[in-house]
């Protein structure tokens, strides 16, 4: 069954055209109307990995995306890596799990760690930020780690010249515990509402002092975590493990939004998408993505040989051909943020 994301006002399912439309992104769950949009973060149950299929991953300086949606920097003297886990709070069945397998005790003030998601424009438009009605939201999720002590993280733009900085306790280790943070919008900046980056939604695992700023209010500056907390890059074999990601619009963190599993997973597919296909070496045949991506992605194959036609973000059927051998590959098709 193809399934296609339009928008964040309903969700096209199978070929035939039939619409099944859910609420708009501000309505909240109900058993009358299904399921809506009121958690802005993708993926936040941390159950879908299409790239590595629960493969550990390797955080590097420019960005290593971790399980579907959310991607890791690593830029210190240190190491660490990421993984789908199975560790996770009652109603949840999976988490992603950061560890520190070399440490850096002595961040340098523009080094960095940090994981997070990067939230589409369009699906926080309502939101009104940059404008004198920004509303209010919510952060809530479930967190462990080996560490105790005060962490912290951050909500940016995407010129990343307005930040958030916020800070959560984690009270015990190695014990799931959930936090909510409540961010009164910003008023001022920048604040996409295109299929460009709406607002980065950040986790510090060590942030130098360049990048950290003082928690609880909005600053025209890049900042990723806030001043003083816990690095976990700090630690060698240190773990920090986060699931249930919820931002929603409000004051008052709700019950997280479960969606169905085909629902979360097509959300996913705007971004990236991973199929399997049996390739001709000298006629092109077509390929449905099945979604709607967010714009123009890039295609690439496991044989690295791939002739492309007819790529464009409006419709969901490709034309590839392997200019060298037939037989099945895997196609990553990526529009990431």
């Amino acid at each position: 069954m193809a399934v296609s994301v339009n928008g964040t006002t309903g969700v096209n399912i199978g070929t035939s055209g039939a619409t099944l439309t859910f609420p708009d992104s501000s309505t909240q769950n109900t058993a009358a109307t299904g399921f809506g949009f009121k958690n802005r973060i993708i993926n936040g149950a941390m159950v879908i990995d299409q790239r590595n299929a629960g493969a550990s991953v390797t955080l590097a300086s420019g960005g290593t995306y971790t399980i579907d949606r959310w991607q890791g920097y690593e830029d210190t003297d240190g190491v660490m890596t990421a993984q789908q886990n199975s560790s996770a709070p009652t109603g949840f069945i999976n988490s992603l799990k950061l560890t520190t397998t070399t440490a850096d005790s002595s961040l340098a003030s523009t080094q960095f760690a940090l994981v997070q998601q990067k939230i589409e424009g369009l699906n926080i438009a309502d939101l009104g930020w940059g404008t004198a009605s920004a509303a209010t939201v919510a952060l809530s999720f479930w967190v462990r780690s080996s560490l105790t002590g005060t962490f912290g993280g951050s909500l940016r733009n995407s010129a990343q010249d307005r930040s958030y900085p916020f800070t959560f306790t984690i009270s015990v280790a190695d014990t799931w515990e959930q936090k909510t943070v409540t961010i009164a919008g910003d008023t001022s900046g920048t604040w996409l509402t295109t299929n460009g980056i709406g607002i980065h939604v950040a986790f510090g695992l060590g942030v130098g002092s360049t990048y950290s700023g003082t928690a609880g209010a909005w600053a025209a500056a890049q900042y990723f975590s806030a001043t003083g907390a816990t690095s976990v890059i700090g630690t060698l074999n240190a773990t920090f493990y986060i699931t249930g990601v919820q931002l929603e619009k409000g004051s008052t963190a709700t019950s997280f939004d479960y969606r169905p599993y085909g629902a979360e997973l097509a959300l996913c597919q705007r971004y990236y998408q991973l199929i399997t296909a049996h390739l001709a070496q000298t006629t092109s045949y077509p390929y449905s993505c099945g979604t709607i991506k967010r714009a123009a992605p890039a295609v690439t194959s496991s044989a690295g040989n791939l002739s492309l036609a007819g790529i464009t973000p409006s419709v969901d059927t490709f034309w590839a051909r392997d200019t060298v051998a037939a037989g099945v590959y895997s196609i990553y098709i990526s529009a990431e943020l």
